[in-house]
């Protein structure tokens, strides 16, 4: 056995220890390489050395489920890849398809069978051919399976080893400091060969929590992985990774359990020959999000979640106040990690993490004007049995129809910065295909399928969504055509580097934000600005300290600056990258 090989057997070991700690570490280890590494792969000899190559400037992602686009003739994922060639090809690079296997509920989240793709929307040879062209990112829904799926049924009837695969509980156990994010009862009754059982249900009572004090689940679910990986899959999304590990009398959340066995997909990934990137799904406040990064030994990337909440908040405020605060306190990525920026995805805005970030009337006022443009709000149980806001059901597009103030003539302007600032934060920038083609609330569908998160989350028929792009007055082409143009010039800029320098720049304005990047090489430094306000603002150019006998121009505008000149104006809700390399 070679020196690296012991290594990689030993930091093995050495976390089978922490998750397992009465078990065999070296015959643990083992199973778990096997798993990983089956007879015809290959790995590294040496870990991959952390750095900042997984990604550059180039990198933005949609994301969309795999029939977000129907026409009721052609596979979905025939139609999506159409769409991601004809209308994104240049723009963005990676896409994550959400959920595409076989499931009961919850809209693919509760996964009936992990090895296979829904026969409704494509089949695996469908999900290579949009791997070929883009990078692709794929969910491990690990904390759960359907309660319809094989691997329940067999736990009922009492087969091995899946009678061994769910968590167990009794009613009467104290489960009252138990996170989570549903109001449903905690526990289902089940009958088994056994006799009855109280499974453990953290989202819904078609969606049972796996047990991995049981190895046996953990090594299913790397098998899982090189599945995925040899199916072209380079983004793992560890769903609801948080509340993987359970303990009765816990919070049963963020447990050193959950940690370890993160630790221990990074290390695989690490040494897997094909690049790999792990990205953490945690929609918690600011510290416990952070923590999934670990000393740079976990997660690769992390979603930004505060993002979303502050995000729109400064765009109906119209002050910046609380989301430069947030930016200005925010830590730079470890080495060989990055932040995933967004303002929407599949699910609702979460108000989690706005928790100490947000003030609780100024929270109340996001609500309040969310649902004045017909958006919804979905709760959570408390531990006192009372509930709170948890998240924001809406598309982002809708929800900025309005301010604080009422409706205006602004709406597009202001969804265009919205998004500018996504694009300009250290970090990848991802964008719900919802976003991409400023989809309206879909009201008929929260009636139809009685689930609030249905508003955001439409069908398009393609023959009508191309009629609309087609159509330059639209606003699915105005704003594809704005957010796609920018990215493609995003794209160029080295100062975009995901890892690239960052700085929060005060501009003495509430209604301006505002940061610094510099690229990684220190040739290209942009400054970013946003008016967040549908007031015109004039700036000093001294905060922005521009370096004279320097050209300096505007990337999204054209124009030359001069960092003489004594101000800097920003009609309403415009952007500004300014830059000293065109």
């Amino acid at each position: 056995m070679s020196q690296s090989t012991q290594s990689l057997s030993r930091r093995i070991q050495d976390l089978v220890q922490q998750i397992y700690p009465e078990l065999d570490a070296t015959i643990l280890a083992s199973l778990i390489v096997d798993a990983f590494w089956p007879a015809g792969t290959q790995r590294r000899k040496r870990a991959r050395v952390r750095g900042n190559t997984l990604w550059s400037e180039r990198d933005a992602l949609v994301i969309t489920y795999g029939n977000s686009i129907v026409d009721g003739a052609h596979k979905p994922l025939d139609l999506l890849n159409d769409f991601l060639h004809r209308y994104l090809r240049g723009a963005l690079n990676s896409v994550h398809i959400l959920p595409f296997f076989p499931y009961t509920s919850d809209d693919g989240f509760a996964v009936s069978d992990f090895r296979a793709v829904n026969p409704q929307l494509g089949d695996w040879a469908d999900i290579n051919r949009i791997a070929r062209d883009f990078k692709l990112m794929s969910d491990l829904v690990l904390n759960h399976v359907s309660s319809q799926g094989n691997w329940f049924n067999a736990y009922r009837q009492g087969q091995a080893p899946f009678d061994k695969f769910f968590f167990e509980a009794d009613p009467t156990d104290d489960l009252s400091m138990v996170v989570r994010p549903r109001t449903t009862p905690l526990l289902r009754r089940v009958d088994t060969s056994n006799g009855p059982r109280h499974v453990w249900c953290t989202f819904s009572h078609d969606q049972i929590d796996l047990d991995f004090r049981n190895p046996e689940v953990l090594l299913e679910f790397l098998r899982i992985i090189r599945l995925h990986v040899d199916n072209g899959v380079e983004i793992i999304r560890l769903d609801a990774v948080a509340f993987l590990w359970k303990e009765i009398g816990s919070p049963s959340i963020h447990l050193p359990q959950t940690h370890a066995v993160v630790q221990l997909m990074r290390l695989l990934c690490d040494f897997a020959s094909e690049k790999i990137i792990l990205l953490t799904e945690t929609n918690v406040p600011k510290a416990e999000n952070l923590s999934y990064f670990g000393a740079g030994n976990e997660a690769h990337a992390i979603y930004n979640f505060p993002l979303p909440p502050l995000i729109l908040h400064a765009m109906m405020s119209g002050s910046a106040q609380y989301l430069r605060r947030w930016q200005r306190g925010m830590p730079p990525a470890p080495m060989g990690c990055a932040y995933l920026n967004f303002t929407a995805s599949h699910d609702g805005i979460g108000m989690r993490p706005a928790e100490g970030l947000l003030p609780e009337h100024e929270k109340q006022q996001v609500i309040d004007t969310v649902r004045a443009t017909g958006g919804l709000v979905s709760m959570r149980a408390m531990p006192d049995g009372s509930q709170s806001p948890y998240e924001l059901n809406t598309t982002f597009y809708a929800a900025l129809e309005r301010t604080f103030k009422g409706a205006d003539q602004y709406h597009f302007e202001r969804f265009i910065c919205s998004q500018t600032i996504v694009m300009s934060l250290e970090g990848i920038p991802a964008f719900y295909i919802h976003s991409l083609l400023a989809t309206p609330n879909d009201h008929e569908a929260v009636e139809h399928r009685g689930m609030n998160r249905a508003i955001n989350r439409h069908r398009w028929d393609y023959p009508t969504l191309r009629g609309l792009l087609d159509d330059p007055a639209s606003p699915q082409a105005r704003v594809l055509d704005a957010l796609t143009g920018r990215l493609k010039l995003r794209g160029k800029q080295t100062a975009f580097h995901p890892n690239a320098t960052q700085f929060t720049v005060n501009m003495g304005d509430d209604r301006i934000f505002g940061v610094w990047r510099q690229s990684l090489d220190r040739h290209q430094s942009i400054f970013a600005l946003h008016n967040i306000s549908d007031e015109t603002v004039t700036i000093s150019s001294e905060a922005l300290n521009l370096i004279e006998d320097v050209a300096w121009c505007d990337l999204l505008s054209g124009e030359t600056v001069d960092p003489l000149a004594a101000q800097i104006t920003l009609t309403p809700y415009q952007c500004r990258w300014i830059t000293n390399r065109a």
